[in-house]
């Protein structure tokens, strides 16, 4: 199962501090399968939104962990040895150097943090 579309990765931050964030109208609003925004920037961190239906590929970030939290569906994290499931209200940290995907059978949001300078992609 793969998007039927191209990932939508946005990195432009779309909110500014002391700026409130509807995370929720901000996910409601995505009718893409595969979505990815910069919501604000904390320090040299960010914070994301992802909402997800399918698979991405299998990557790694070389220098840079990845919080992954999951607030509507089922996320999975196919790792090389393992598959993690997550659902609301759960979440984790994929380490710098380990090779994972994100997949969702079903429309899935997620919030991600991580540093402002990853490649979403991977490395």
């Amino acid at each position: 199962m793969t998007p039927t579309q191209p990932y939508n990765i946005n990195l432009d931050i779309r909110h500014r501090h002391l700026e409130l964030i509807d995370i929720g109208a901000e996910g409601d609003a995505v009718k893409e399968q595969w979505f990815n925004q910069t919501l604000t920037q904390v320090n040299g961190s960010v914070v994301r939104l992802g909402v997800f239906l399918g698979e991405f590929h299998f990557h790694k970030h070389d220098n840079d962990d990845e919080f992954f939290y999951v607030l509507e569906g089922k996320l999975l994290l196919d790792l090389e040895d393992k598959t993690v499931e997550l659902t609301p209200k759960q979440g984790i940290t994929i380490p710098k150097g380990v090779v994972h995907r994100t997949r969702a059978l079903e429309r899935t949001v997620v919030i991600m943090i991580e540093n402002a300078g990853i490649v979403p992609t991977g490395d």
